[in-house]
Parts: structure tokens; C-alpha cells; sequence
């Protein structure tokens, strides 16, 4: 195996995760508590997220959501060709999120929402069975969203803004099964990049014909990561013709956030909302993983994803004047196919269950809560990609996956 080849083999499934992994639906306490449903109704300054063009029916003058996540997963592995079991050690993730409103006059409001609607966090055992794959990753997303609404007629309003997408990442992993250096150290790989930006938009449409029912529709726009300027470091190589020399070099690549369209619908009376969300994600974007090395060679490798759907419901109560409860369920699908299951984004079909509570502490401030437990769905698949060093064609890497995710949040709601 030449240097070329070993440097893909070694990139390829690593940069996957900062486009492929896991959409973190972690948006609002409010609308988490709730299913995370929300492109058809108005709670606060959170729908700016949901659905731009929900602000300007907003009553307050100045809104404003703030709050954050605990995040903890865990994933047990058993290998299908060896027996042997692992499971995740992985830090608690922190999502966060920042909404502000401002209402100009009764037609138009403008606003701006920070949030993190991608991210992963996962850390296997050192010299696990898939070592060859991932050992560590850590990647996000963090979004800026200055935002518009416009009420163009009595039922119909618009709203909508650019994206700016900041992200990073870093990744390790061993360079094969059974790759050493002299001293029997295993070779090892380490990506990392920060800061890179790119851009991307969101428009909403909210239809409101009466004072129980609404309609909303939200698009968010494909945003394309390019990494130009990240860095591989190479360690523990032995001193071969056939290795990559130890030290840094160069990568570059493209790699897409899916653009996702979500209607639906919400319906009020008397103390009790009810909403339902249907979200399509367009993952068939992500075909394949285009590189560029630092010595121009270049690669590409298919990735076939699809396109996934998750079913959202939703509903809250006021119980009182100053306590109001929500619950919600969700289904979501993931995007991966058959084949192409790697372990740094360990993640399937997947149920959500939710509950949450805000409590109004005075006319202006509450205090928001929200509960989330994610259950994977347990699956037995492969990655078979991999093409370990003197390996004439690719080894599968096989195995059963119970995952499974409780995320826990605490924020805030202002409003005069």
C-alpha cells in the first residue's frame, strides 16, 4: 500500500462525521419539552429557530430565550468477527442556545438567534476493536441567525435571514488492525481544524386564520463545510517506503449540511395546544467524500446516503397561571444506509420521549425545564470501506450497536 493510499484510508471515514453525524435536537427548552415540535407555534422567542416568520405575532416588544443541555450518551459495541464487547466513555456534551426578539411595529419584527444544531461527541476505549475507525471524535456547529418577519396579510406572515455556520473538529484514530512503529507503538492518526465558516439561509411562512388554528412551513438551506485549512498529524509510523512520513501535512474537503424543509401544524383551545412537525432532511446531498491532499492527489469515495424523515407531536398545558406542562414523542430516521455504519457516529432509528415544565417567576421572567430520553433502536451492521495496510480488498468491520442518549436543560424566558 503506497503513502496516497494509506493517507485515504486513514481520512475517509474521520471527516464523515462533521457532515454525517447526528442532528442535535436541541433548540428550546420549551419546544424540546414538547416533542420538539414548533414550526406552527408561537411560545417565545424560540421560534425564531422553528420558523422565522412566527416573531412578528410575538405580544411582547423585546423577547428573549436563553438556556442549555447536558447531554449523555452511551453506546455498547459487540464485534461480530471477534466477540468482544466496548462501550463509550464519552464527556457530557453542553448545546446551547440564545434568542432575541424585538418587535419594530405590529407588521414587522427582526431578531437574532445563536444555537448549536450539530455536534458530536464520542470516546471509545483505547485499542478497541475498532480502533482502525475512530478512537476519538469531537465536532460542532454553531449557528448565527439574524432574522426578519414581515405580516403580509391578516392570516399570512413571512420571515427569514442568512446563516453564518461556524465549526471544528478533531479526531484520532489508529491507522490499521495492526500497523506499529518499531518500538510496537500503534500508528496513529489526528485531524483537527477550527474555525471554519460558511453560509447558508432559512425562510418560514406562518398561515394563522383563526385564533386556535396555525399552519407553518420553515426551510433551512443546504450549507456546504469546506475545510481548507486543517491539519493530519501522523505518529508512530514505522520507517518504511510504504508508510506515510510521522509529522504533519495538509487535507482539504467539502462537506454538506443537509438542507430540511418541516410543516406543521398547531391547534389551541381553552388551556391546551396540540401540535404536530414533519421534517425532511436531504441527506441524498451527501453522495460522496471528495479529498485533496496536501501533495494534490485527490479521492473520492462514495457515501450514498439518504434522505430521512422525523414524526413529531407535541402538546402543553396551563395548569395554573404561573405553571405550564408539555410532552412530546418523536421518531427519527436515521440517514445511513446498509454497509456504511461507522462507529464515530454510532446511530440509528431512534425514539424520542419528552416532558418539560416553565414556571413563571413574575410577569417578565420564567424558568423553562426539559427532558429528553433518545432510544436507539439496536442494530447489527457494517462499515465496509476499510482497506487495512497489505489488504487487496476491504475488511467489513461487523458488529451489534445499543445506543442510547438522556438529555436534560435549563433555560430561560424574558419578555416586556
Amino acid at each position: 500500500m503506497n503513502k496516497i493510499k494509506i493517507f485515504v484510508v486513514l481520512c475517509l471515514v474521520s471527516t464523515v462525521a462533521f457532515a454525517g453525524g447526528y442532528r442535535v435536537s436541541t433548540q428550546s427548552n420549551k419546544q424540546l419539552a414538547m416533542g420538539h415540535t414548533g414550526v406552527a407555534v408561537v411560545n417565545s422567542a424560540d421560534v425564531l429557530f422553528f420558523n422565522p416568520a412566527g416573531i412578528v405575532h410575538l405580544e411582547n416588544k423585546l423577547n428573549i430565550s436563553a438556556g442549555g443541555f447536558g447531554v449523555f450518551s452511551d453506546v455498547q459495541f459487540q464485534s461480530q468477527e471477534f466477540g468482544t464487547m466496548a462501550e463509550t466513555n464519552s464527556p457530557t456534551g453542553t448545546p446551547i442556545y440564545l434568542y432575541a426578539t424585538y418587535k419594530v411595529s405590529e407588521d414587522f419584527a427582526v431578531g437574532l438567534g445563536i444555537y448549536t444544531p450539530y455536534g458530536s461527541n464520542v470516546t471509545w476505549p483505547t485499542d478497541w476493536s475498532g480502533s482502525h475507525l475512530v478512537n476519538e471524535i469531537e465536532l460542532s456547529a454553531i449557528f448565527i441567525q439574524p432574522t426578519l418577519s414581515y405580516q403580509l396579510f391578516d392570516s399570512v406572515s413571512i420571515g427569514g435571514g442568512p446563516i453564518l455556520a461556524l465549526g471544528g473538529v478533531s479526531f484520532n484514530r489508529n491507522a490499521s488492525r495492526t500497523l506499529t512503529n518499531e518500538e510496537g507503538d500503534r500508528s496513529n492518526i489526528e485531524i483537527d481544524d477550527a474555525g471554519v465558516t460558511a453560509w447558508g439561509w432559512t425562510a418560514g411562512l406562518m398561515f394563522t386564520p383563526d385564533d386556535h388554528f396555525t399552519l407553518g412551513f420553515n426551510y433551512r438551506s443546504l450549507i456546504n463545510i469546506e475545510s481548507t485549512e486543517g491539519t493530519a498529524t501522523f505518529s508512530n509510523f514505522p520507517n518504511s517506503s510504504l508508510a506515510p512520513n510521522n509529522g504533519d501535512t495538509s487535507f482539504t474537503a467539502t462537506l454538506p449540511l443537509p438542507a430540511e424543509l418541516t410543516v406543521g401544524m398547531s391547534y389551541k383551545w381553552d388551556k391546551f395546544l396540540v401540535a404536530f412537525d414533519y421534517n425532511r432532511a436531504f441527506w441524498s446531498e451527501y453522495n460522496s467524500l471528495d479529498l485533496e491532499f496536501g501533495n494534490g492527489s485527490t479521492s473520492v469515495n462514495p457515501r450514498n446516503y439518504k434522505d430521512s424523515s422525523t414524526w413529531r407531536l407535541g402538546a402543553q398545558y396551563e395548569a395554573t397561571e404561573k405553571l405550564t406542562v408539555r410532552a412530546g414523542y418523536y421518531f427519527d430516521e436515521s440517514p445511513v444506509q446498509s454497509g456504511y455504519f461507522a462507529p464515530e457516529t454510532p446511530r440509528n432509528d431512534s425514539n424520542g420521549y419528552t416532558f418539560g415544565l416553565s414556571y413563571q417567576l413574575n410577569p417578565k421572567l420564567s424558568i423553562d425545564g426539559s427532558f429528553l430520553f433518545l432510544q436507539f433502536q439496536e442494530i447489527t451492521e457494517s462499515y465496509d470501506f476499510f482497506s487495512d495496510t497489505g489488504s487487496p480488498v476491504p475488511a467489513p468491520f461487523e458488529g451489534t450497536y445499543k445506543s442510547s442518549a438522556f438529555i436534560a436543560g435549563l433555560g430561560i424566558t424574558y419578555s416586556m
